[in-house]
Order: C-alpha cells, then sequence, then structure tokens
C-alpha cells in the first residue's frame, strides 16, 4: 500500500500528471482531490492531519504556465473539429472538462468552421453525396430508415439540425462545396478550423 500523501508528494504527482496529459485546472484539481481520497493525507509528528490546500497548488501550476485552460479549450476544439464533430459536442467536451463558460464561447466554432466539419463528418460516413448513389427504385422503407439512421448519427456528433438536412438533401458534391464557400465568404475566412 502506497503512503499517504504530504504536499511534496502531492505537488510531484501534479507537475508529472500536467506534464504528461493536457489538461484544465478543474482537471487537475479533480485528479489531486481523488488521489487524496484513495491514499490519505499525511500526518505531522504530532499526528496532526496535514491540511493541503488544493487550490492553490493549481493556481501555482497555472500560474507558472504548466496548466492552461485557453491552450487547452483551442486545441481541443481544433482537434474535434478537425474530426468531423460539431459545435455541440465541442461545448460539450469543454464543459466537461471544466472551462468556464467565456472560453468556451471564445473556442466555440464559427459557422463555416460547423460546416466544414459537418461535411467531414459526411464524407467520413458516407453520407449525403458522399455516399454511395441509391439506386431508382429500391426500398423506400430501406431508404427510410437510412436516412433516419443518418440523421442521428450527425446529431449525435453535435452538428445542427438544419446543416444536417443540407448535407443528406445535397445532390452532388458541388452543392456541398458552394455552401461551404457561402459560409466562408460571410465569414471572410479560408482558414481551417
Amino acid at each position: 500500500m502506497k503512503p499517504p500523501l504530504g504536499e511534496a508528494t502531492l505537488r510531484d504527482l501534479a507537475l508529472h500528471y500536467a506534464a504528461r496529459f493536457a489538461t484544465t485546472g478543474a482537471r487537475l484539481e479533480g485528479y489531486l482531490v481523488r488521489k487524496i481520497r484513495e491514499r490519505g493525507q499525511a500526518e505531522d509528528a504530532d499526528g496532526r492531519t496535514i491540511e493541503i490546500d488544493i487550490p492553490a497548488l493549481v493556481a501555482r501550476l497555472v500560474e507558472l504556465g504548466y496548466v492552461d485552460d485557453d491552450a487547452y479549450a483551442r486545441a481541443r476544439a481544433r482537434d474535434l473539429g478537425a474530426r468531423g464533430y460539431g459545435a455541440r459536442r465541442v461545448e460539450e467536451t469543454l464543459r466537461h472538462a471544466g472551462v468556464g463558460e467565456g472560453l468556451r464561447q471564445a473556442h466555440a466554432p464559427g459557422e463555416a468552421a460547423s460546416r466544414r466539419a459537418a461535411a467531414l463528418m459526411a464524407r467520413k460516413r458516407r453520407l449525403g453525396p458522399y455516399g454511395a448513389s441509391a439506386e431508382e427504385g429500391g426500398d423506400p422503407l430501406a431508404a427510410r430508415k437510412a436516412r433516419e439512421k443518418a440523421v442521428a448519427a450527425m446529431l449525435r456528433a453535435g452538428h445542427q439540425y438544419e446543416h444536417t438536412r443540407f448535407i443528406l438533401a445535397a445532390r452532388s458534391l458541388e452543392d456541398v462545396e458552394e455552401w461551404l464557400g457561402e459560409a466562408a465568404d460571410e465569414e471572410g475566412t479560408d482558414e481551417q478550423w
């Protein structure tokens, strides 16, 4: 059994965690609380429990730049968008990681980035114009079920219903490219998420 945690040991655990994982202050604090719950706190020579100020320890690591919620939110939002996840999923992931409301809003994808992510998801899953052409005269029930399944997959990935509906109804890849270009022009950006 591992010994109870003192302040130096807890600080070392925090540094090791911050060096190994991209994290937020809230996640690091949760990790340290869990470690204390698992191993307990050390006692001084008189047998009294040594109180460790975890929020102060986390604040010090933030101050030193080892933990940066803004950098974490920026990287995580960019990563999720590049994997084809929508704005709702990005916001949910950042909230779960303990990123504050202001940073979540600052790193929320814009319209152009949201559309690019939806198109990427459709391409990866071979949905809409990216999928195999539906045969004329095919089973309408099977086509309906496939569409419902595609809509559900896109919504679970955090995409807006309007984006999902447009992509699944698009007749050609050119329609999707034009739709993506419109949003990029409106935002005045050509950069990738």
